[in-house]
């Protein structure tokens, strides 16, 4: 096999790639809809790389979308997409929609479902994105996997290693009598139920594959919790990865002692990982182990001096915390469960531990936002750098404008209008840039499309399959080809009685709950953290 020039460089810098023999096992194209630099970086990914690969009668490679158009090709073995039985794709974010459906175009596969015969690759997918709202994109797709993979994994791979090379109906009817296996075309109506893992202990979910061609290059990485407790309205995580879990401190540490046989530096990921009942102790004993530790993101409550200690002492500058809103008013309404007094505290531990740089998250166009909550951002940040300035740390913002996401309390709720989100950045980038404050925003006119694609139905897979390139002109005129309105799906607040286009699935956690959750916000109140013994009966547990 003749790799590449760039094949060739990424593999020799790879630590773990697996490469199995063809004969007599099942292929399957393993596809992150983006490039190796990001998919390299996302722990689902890997994780399920290495939970396929764990099967003997499966060879599992990678594909990534790197741009161009020309046919892709996996990383491993350069074979084309036409030579696997399976393409499974692993879809973390709506923008990424239009990055499958060149996948898809730049092979011989035809791009929709109905389409394909006993010839093709059965074309599947999970992830994120699909477990809140798959619809747009199921024409596409001849399964969905409704939930955490491997939850749901090991009965599909039964069902493919004996039906694989029968008729495409027979297989796919076999599949959708799966718990969470959805088949668009077969679907009765009845709601595909949500898979999740028990006891997370039972699955590794840790780096397969370390490359330093990555945003967390060198970095061994390893899921500490999954789900999330404080159930933000806003929020996927705390509502469609229900409930919370976190690992066994000998799971973590047996699988510390795997990372550390790469080199010395663990990435602890979790939506929610200061809510581990342990975290001090791991920390302590990572670092008794010599291991020096990172984290992607921390709670501003609880915030554990123990973990600020570690990651200081592990070399770590840069900490990112998620005000989300600048005024208390906004925070009550979005669940965030934090005060002014709380973010203060945080930063003087932070800035205490000698750590130079602090990432801030806020969100623009919350439900009731108004100018004087923007303007609660502005004085917010102001002192806070004020704060940070005595011990010369620096602080930058990270700005995103608020999407309703399916099976959340909000998910009912419109966008803010673009010409208000763009008024509230430049109000901020005029305010905060002067004063020495790096501002990153996300794109306006692409956060409405994430919006649209976020709360879509089947409708918009016809204009994605229109798509001549990746503009917001395109978007546009293929949007208007097929007579479809985005501010019907982005700008306009769904009625109760109304069918939600993702009402095929079930999350497990009542819409009952979901609007009552929205009736407490708009009164600005709080519901308090997940906890089994103060049940707020969500339905989940």
């Amino acid at each position: 096999m003749t790799w590449d020039k760039t094949t060739r460089r990424r593999l020799s810098r790879e630590q773990g790639t697996i490469f199995k023999d063809w004969g007599g096992r099942i292929p399957i194209a393993l596809i992150y809809p983006n490039t190796y630099y990001i998919g390299m970086s996302n722990l689902g990914f890997q994780t399920i790389y290495g939970l396929l690969n764990s099967y003997d009668n499966i060879i599992c490679e990678r594909v990534f979308w790197e741009g161009g158009s020309g046919p892709k090709k996996s990383l491993e073995s350069e074979h084309p997409l036409e030579d696997f039985a399976v393409l499974a794709f692993s879809i973390s974010y709506e923008l990424d929609y239009f990055n499958v459906v060149e996948i898809l175009k730049s092979s011989t596969i035809p791009l929709f479902a109905a389409e394909r015969n006993d010839s093709h690759p059965l074309v599947i997918a999970g992830g994120p994105c699909i477990i809140a709202n798959p619809e747009p994109l199921a024409p596409f797709f001849d399964c969905l996997a409704i939930g955490e993979g491997e939850a749901i994994l090991p009965s599909m791979l039964e069902v493919l290693s004996e039906g694989i090379q029968g008729k495409r109906d027979e297989l796919l009817r076999a599949l959708a009598s799966y718990p969470g296996v959805y088949v668009p075309r077969l679907h009765d109506g009845k709601p595909v139920s949500r898979q999740w893992v028990r006891n997370i202990d039972d699955f590794a979910t840790t780096s397969v594959i370390l490359t330093p061609e990555t945003e967390l290059g060198g970095i061994y990485l390893m899921e500490v919790a999954r789900g999330c407790r404080w159930g933000c309205r806003f929020c996927l995580a705390g509502y469609l990865f229900r409930p919370f879990r976190f690992r066994s401190l000998d799971s973590l540490q047996a699988q510390a002692e795997t990372g550390l046989k790469y080199g010395k530096r663990l990435g602890l990921l979790g939506a929610a990982i200061s809510d581990h009942p342990e975290l001090d102790e791991l920390v302590n004993r990572l670092r008794h182990m010599g291991a020096e530790i990172s984290v992607s993101s921390l709670r501003i409550r609880p915030l554990s001096r123990a973990v600020l200690r570690g990651l200081a002492e592990s070399g770590m500058k840069t900490v990112s915390l998620a005000p989300e809103a600048g005024s208390e008013r906004l925070r009550h309404l979005i669940n965030k469960g934090v005060s002014d007094k709380d973010i203060f505290e945080a930063i003087d531990d932070i800035a205490a531990q000698g750590l130079r740089q602090l990432k801030l998250y806020f969100m623009i166009g919350l439900p009731t936002e108004t100018d004087e909550d923007v303007d609660d951002i502005i004085k917010l940040t102001l002192a806070l750098k004020r704060r940070i300035e005595r011990a010369r740390s620096r602080l930058t913002l990270t700005i995103s404008p608020f999407v309703p996401k399916a099976g959340t309390p909000f998910q009912w709720l419109p966008m803010t209008s673009a010409e208000i989100l763009s008024h509230r950045l430049a109000t901020l980038k005029n305010s905060l840039e002067p004063n020495g404050i790096e501002i990153k925003s996300d794109s306006i006119g692409w956060s409405m499309v994430q919006g649209v694609l976020s709360r879509g139905d089947r409708r918009l897979a016809q204009a994605l399959s229109r798509m001549d390139g990746k503009s917001l002109s395109s978007w546009r005129r293929a949007l208007a080809e097929c007579s479809l309105d985005a501010h019907y799906y982005v700008n306009r607040e769904i009625p109760f009685d109304e069918r939600l286009p993702w009402s095929n699935l079930d999350s497990g956690v009542e819409l009952g709950y979901l609007e009552r959750e929205l009736g407490k916000a708009h009164l600005g109140e709080e519901t308090a953290p997940c906890q089994l013994a103060e049940c707020q009966e969500c339905g989940v547990c």
